[in-house]
């Protein structure tokens, strides 16, 4: 396991981030792996996913890997200095903002850890759970040609407000039968449910709002990534266990069935789309990741080293 260090991004000197970095063992060219948080899990979840790729491929070529967290989350209890001042804390900085933190912090350690001073000259694999699947998209939009590949652990629904997910029972047009004999009043407190814990007009703890990522990634199935090679990224589209999910989000409030009916349905249709963000011949998925819910990193780490592994034996 690698120790979590501390660093200033050379654009953010007044604050530190956490982040653990491991080196390269026998690449023959400079290959980085950065895994991107979701909102819920930080840094830490992604070590054992590490660990075990590590002694997958013992005795092979392996990259570097880097974790961190972002401003305000996990061991970065430095708020993000842009923040100061902001009306409303929780939503101080928009993902296109961490998006850049993400490039400066990448471009330090290639620098630093690598030594390699042109950081578009170093093969990128991002790694991204949840609202981190939307963050290695935009890093792909934004740097265009940088990003080799993608694996994509049960993506936030960057267009949705999660609200509309379920059937409106106030609606006009709304038709019962759409409920097939759920009660309406389920519905209703569903969707209160999902519009109090999450719309994105919720804010996040770290600061990082989702207001405008609806703008930012309005569809799933596009814009279309541009590779390092002349074509598009290597990208895999993993979703969760319909099963485990439901049984997941029956914790927090929805019933099985409402999960079942609605939101896997809707979510698989979101992961057919982010599928054609690349070419077909370099797109994989959406696959499911057995056992595991949302958080799959947590639920199934073995499964997620299977996948990772067969993007490297593409990549390195």
């Amino acid at each position: 396991m690698a120790d979590v260090q501390f660093l200033a991004l050379t654009t953010k000197p007044s604050a530190q981030l956490s982040y653990s970095f491991q080196a390269p063992e026998a690449a023959s060219k400079p290959t980085l792996v950065v895994f991107l948080n979701g909102l819920g899990l930080p840094q830490t979840f992604w070590l054992p996913v590490i660990a075990q790729l590590k002694a997958l491929r013992q005795g092979q070529s392996t990259p570097a890997f880097l974790t961190y967290d972002r401003f305000g989350q996990g061991q970065s209890t430095d708020r993000d200095p842009q923040d100061a001042g902001a009306e409303d804390p929780m939503h101080g900085h928009d993902c296109l903002a961490s998006v850049h933190d993400a490039r400066q912090l990448i471009t330090q350690m290639s620098q630093d850890k690598l030594g390699v001073s042109d950081v578009d000259s170093v093969s990128l694999i991002l790694v991204g759970n949840s609202i981190g699947c939307a963050l290695a998209r935009l890093y792909a939009q934004e740097y265009p040609g940088t990003v080799a590949a993608l694996l994509l652990l049960d993506s936030v629904l960057a267009n949705s407000d999660f609200v509309s997910v379920f059937p409106d029972p106030d609606a006009a047009d709304f038709d019962p039968a759409a409920l097939h004999g759920l009660p309406v009043e389920a519905i209703r407190a569903v969707r209160a449910g999902a519009r109090r814990v999450f719309h994105p007009d919720v804010g996040s703890k770290e600061g990082l709002s989702r207001r405008s990522l609806r703008e930012l990634l309005p569809a799933s199935d596009g814009p279309l990534l541009k590779g390092p090679a002349g074509h598009g990224p290597y990208v895999t589209v993993v979703g969760h266990d319909f099963d485990a999910f439901a049984e997941e989000s029956a914790k927090m409030g929805p019933p099985k069935p409402v999960t079942n009916l609605f939101v896997n349905p809707y979510w698989q249709r979101y992961n057919e789309g982010l599928v054609k963000i690349t070419e077909t011949e370099y797109s994989k998925g959406p696959i499911l990741a057995p056992n595991a819910g949302h958080f799959v990193q947590k639920d199934n780490p073995e499964f997620v080293v299977q996948e990772l592994n067969e993007l490297l034996e593409k990549v390195l």
